[in-house]
């Protein structure tokens, strides 16, 4: 997860509406996230040719008050997989922004005293792009209130929908163990991929990069808000 610090202006046109940006200590974030799905289920049935693939995401951190408490969440604003038809029951089920790009990557976890590396790659206009992070030691849980925890504990996902209405679905998974401070890059060409708005942010270093270790997540259907 490599997070990048962005002015609040550029992320509010992309915050469906019943919403507001989520910040920590007056920071807004936009977060690359690269992950591998393993053994994926759809209602319990394994997904045949489509079990384990690479993803890599571009998010943002958001909010929604549901009586006394707040529900915090985050809303995808591009999505890269290499499988269509993941890319096709993402688009129609969500409306979530699935692209299909070649894509590779090599994950490699700390052992005993080795340095473990992470990279995820993927194919747009003829070139590479890529995400990598080295990390070493064991993982810890993110401490209460700090960044670490404000990237990783989110339990709502948000999608606008074609008639500009929200959608609302959870997200349930373990408190993960991260690897932070990671030393971490990305090398690629923002203009191409992503929103002209994100460009400055994304062409600079990240403030902060975490690896999380992997844990089962489920995915609920969504309902309308």
């Amino acid at each position: 997860m490599l997070n990048f610090p962005v002015d609040p202006a550029a992320l509010a046109p992309h915050v469906p509406s019943g919403l507001e940006l989520d910040f920590h200590h007056g920071v807004t974030y936009l977060s690359l996230v690269g992950f591998r799905f393993m053994r994926m289920k759809v209602r319990g049935i394994r997904a045949l040719c489509h079990q384990n693939f690479d993803e890599v995401n571009l998010r943002i951190y958001v909010r929604r008050r549901v009586g006394e408490a707040w529900r915090r969440g985050v809303v995808f604003i591009k999505e890269i997989v290499s499988r269509r038809l993941i890319a096709f029951a993402a688009r129609t089920l969500y409306n979530e922004n699935y692209i299909v790009m070649p894509m590779r990557s090599q994950v490699k976890l700390p052992e005993a005293e080795a340095q473990g590396a992470l990279t995820y790659e993927w194919n747009c206009g003829q070139r590479w792009h890529t995400m990598k992070a080295d990390v070493a030691g064991e993982p810890g849980m993110a401490a209460l209130g700090s960044e670490e925890e404000f990237i990783t504990e989110h339990y709502w996902g948000y999608t606008r929908q074609r008639d500009g209405g929200t959608m609302e679905y959870g997200v349930e998974h373990p408190r993960w163990r991260i690897w932070k401070d990671a030393r971490a890059r990305f090398d690629g060409d923002a203009a191409r991929l992503y929103p002209p708005e994100f460009v400055p942010f994304l062409s600079a270093p990240p403030r902060s990069a975490l690896v999380a270790a992997g844990s089962s997540v489920v995915v609920r259907s969504g309902r309308r808000l």
